[in-house]
């Protein structure tokens, strides 16, 4: 009998560190940075399906080779946090928006902090590019794997090459 709360999972090395992708049967989940927690799940190396296929994709961002992602996600939050993340998937490649105007953006003009709560609670980062949301003053502000983490892949998407070991 197969677990269906089993999650599939690879490590990808890249050029900001390994990254944990995880997903279940039909979805992807979590892509976590390297020292962040794991989800307290059964969990086995992938061998095909979205898991490795995330992994493709995202070998293929790092690699310039790819400027969006069309992968199945299954992000676990709030129907708030959902309708940020949704937001967060529609600002383009090489492109920033404030927490502020994302907040415009999902009819909710004063919630730019709670945005920013959404923001910072993305299950899938890089992938919904959290990185891509900044301060209405264009400032680096929070980011699940550090504020230079995030500057690394602003200047990924940029097309400067800050990142050691890219292509």
């Amino acid at each position: 009998m197969i677990d269906r709360e089993a999650l599939q999972y690879l490590r990808v090395t890249t050029p900001i560190g390994q990254l944990l992708v995880a997903g279940d049967y039909g979805a992807i989940r979590f892509v976590r940075f390297h020292g962040e927690s794991e989800p307290d799940r059964v969990w086995f190396e992938a061998r095909a399906g979205p898991v490795r296929e995330a992994a493709r994709q995202l070998e293929a961002y790092f690699a310039r080779r790819r400027t969006t992602f069309d992968l199945p996600l299954a992000p676990q939050g709030t129907p708030f946090q959902q309708r940020v993340w949704a937001e967060l998937q529609k600002i383009p490649y090489g492109e920033t928006v404030s927490y502020g105007e994302l907040a415009k953006r999902i009819g909710q003009p004063t919630a730019s902090r709670a945005v920013g709560a959404a923001n910072g609670a993305n299950p899938i980062p890089i992938i919904i590019p959290c990185h891509r949301a900044v301060g209405a003053d264009g400032s680096m502000t929070g980011f699940g794997g550090g504020i230079a983490l995030k500057r690394m892949l602003l200047a990924l998407e940029a097309g400067q090459r800050p990142l050691v070991g890219a292509e």
